[in-house]
């Protein structure tokens, strides 16, 4: 197995420790921080990662997330089966594993992860990392986020967790899509799926409110998870195979 080559100032040491409620079984998750001051003009050359054209032209914040986020995505194949493999872009944004694995790769501000598995253990990971949000903002972007019946239980529920409530809606459900999305091919939406309950242990339960295949239809329902770390927020979908 060849050994990662040395990071870039910008990001620190690679931590490989499980930060969610329930463990993967035989799965590969690397965090790390970045720093987007401290990006050099040739840390993608230096770290065998290729940019894009549109992160090229990205601002240094853009370009460090990407090279964080590739990074713990090959180091994480690296440690799952030895495969030296930097996901590349594809067409539809989403980023190409290979053949015999699956993972999510996300960013927020100052952090980046990736989560790698064999497809023969897990069919679809989908991670979502988002920044809490403010609780005016949490109550002005409920409408776009949330669907009517969400909208409902956030009534009444406890004002003090609306900004939990409404960025952990938003989490799941871009976790959702990314754990689905390679499976049926198709876009899906906000309000095409919806958090039927949560708990503060990290656990969340999930529905689908649109056909999306022959297997993933209307009603099925699924289980998610998350966490929150300082001002933090991490989800999980996993589909087991």
């Amino acid at each position: 197995m060849n050994l990662p080559d040395a990071l870039p100032a910008c990001c620190t040491p690679l931590d490989d420790h499980w930060p969610l409620p329930v463990a993967l079984p035989h799965s590969v998750w690397l965090g790390t921080h970045f720093d987007p001051n401290r990006l050099a003009p040739d840390d993608f050359q230096r770290s065998r990662i290729q940019a894009p054209a549109s992160i090229q032209r990205s601002v240094a914040k853009r370009q460090a997330e990407f090279l964080a986020g590739r990074l713990c995505a090959r180091a994480a194949l690296l440690k799952l089966d030895g495969t030296d493999c930097v996901p590349a872009i594809g067409e539809d944004r989403a980023p190409i594993w290979p053949a015999h694995a699956c993972g999510s790769i996300t960013h927020g501000t100052g952090r980046a992860a990736a989560i790698v598995a064999n497809r023969q253990h897990w069919r679809g990971l989908g991670m979502d990392l988002e920044s809490l949000l403010p609780h005016e903002r949490a109550e002005r972007l409920a409408g776009e986020i949330l669907t009517p019946a969400e909208l409902q239980r956030l009534a009444v529920g406890l004002a003090e967790q609306t900004a939990l409530a409404v960025t952990l809606t938003f989490s799941a459900k871009e976790s959702l899509f990314k754990a689905l999305y390679p499976l049926v091919l198709q876009r899906f939406y906000f309000e095409h799926a919806e958090v039927l309950e949560w708990d503060m242990q990290g656990r969340v339960r999930m529905r689908l409110l649109t056909d999306l295949s022959s297997e993933w239809r209307h009603g099925v329902e699924l289980d998610a998870q998350y966490v929150v770390q300082g001002e933090h927020l991490l989800s999980l979908v996993s589909i087991a195979a």
